[in-house]
C-alpha cells in the first residue's frame, strides 16, 4: 500500500520515462510534488525501492527504473512485464543493438533462413554535442546508426555523440548517443539541442527567465546560462539515447 505522495512520485517518474526515456531530476520531482527539500524525495524513493516499485540503476547518477505499477493502475500487467526506459545498450556504429525489442508484426521482416528479425531505422550521426561547455556547432554527417522504430516519432531525426557530464542527473552520460527529433521550438523543461550565437552547440534543459532563455544543466557543478532570445536557436528535442558498455 502506497501513501499518496509515494503514489504521486511513482506515477510522475513513470510518465516521464514513458515520454522521454529519461528519469526526472530530483529538482523536478521536488517541484512536481510541491515539497520543500530534496530530502523528502530521497525518503520517497527509498520507500518505493523497498516496496519493489522502482530500483536505482547501479553506477548511474540518480537513474531510476520503474519495475511495476500499483495493481489499481495496471491490474494483471505487472506480473507479465516490466517497464523500462527507452535506453538501448549496444555497439554503436556497428549496426548492432544490445537488447532485443519485439515490435508489432507489421515491423517484422523474414530473414533468409525464415527467422524473424527486428526491423530497424537508420539515422545519421551528426558529430558531437556538448553536455558541458558548448563546443563547435553540429558537424556534417559522420556515419549512421540503426535504431528501433519505436524510438522514432513523426518528423526528421538525427543522432549526436555526447561529450561531457553536465546532464548526468538527467541520465545522460559522456559517451552516450542521443536521438534528436528536429524542431525549432521547445516547451520549458524539455531537453534540447541549442545553438548559441550561431557557432556553439550544447545539450541542455530549456527554460524561460522572463524574456530571456535559460540553458539549464543537470549537474550542480555547472551553472545555468542565461541568453537573450535572439542568441539561442532550438535545433531539436531529445527523444531517446543509446548507451554502449
Amino acid at each position: 500500500m502506497l501513501t499518496r505522495k509515494q503514489h504521486e512520485l511513482l506515477m510522475f517518474i513513470h510518465e516521464r520515462l514513458k515520454e522521454s526515456g529519461i528519469p526526472p531530476s530530483f529538482d523536478e520531482m521536488k517541484e512536481a510534488l510541491d515539497l520543500a527539500s530534496k530530502s523528502g524525495i530521497h525518503r520517497l524513493i527509498t520507500a518505493l525501492e523497498e516496496r519493489g516499485f522502482i530500483r536505482r540503476l547501479p553506477n548511474r547518477a540518480r537513474a531510476l527504473e520503474v519495475l511495476r505499477l500499483p495493481d489499481s493502475i495496471a491490474p494483471g500487467l505487472n506480473a507479465a512485464r516490466k517497464f523500462s526506459p527507452s535506453v538501448i545498450q549496444g555497439s554503436l556504429g556497428q549496426g548492432g543493438i544490445g537488447r532485443q525489442i519485439k515490435p508489432a508484426p507489421s515491423r517484422m521482416r523474414a530473414a533468409g533462413n525464415d527467422d524473424d528479425v527486428v526491423a530497424t531505422v537508420s539515422i545519421p550521426v551528426m558529430g558531437r554535442i556538448a553536455a558541458g561547455v558548448p563546443i563547435d556547432a553540429i558537424q556534417h554527417q559522420t556515419h549512421s546508426i540503426s535504431v528501433p522504430p519505436d524510438m522514432i516519432t513523426g518528423g526528421t531525426h538525427y543522432a549526436l555523440e555526447v561529450k561531457g557530464d553536465s546532464m548526468i542527473e538527467a541520465g545522460i552520460f559522456d559517451g552516450d548517443t542521443v536521438i534528436i527529433r528536429n524542431a525549432d521550438t521547445a516547451q520549458p523543461g524539455e531537453i534540447i539541442v541549442a545553438l548559441v550565437d550561431e557557432e556553439e552547440a550544447t545539450l541542455k534543459r530549456f527554460r524561460r527567465k522572463g524574456a530571456s532563455i535559460a540553458l539549464e544543466a543537470a549537474n550542480p557543478a555547472y551553472e545555468t546560462r542565461i541568453f537573450g532570445p535572439d542568441r539561442v536557436k532550438v535545433q531539436g528535442k531529445l527523444v531517446g539515447l543509446i548507451r554502449r558498455y
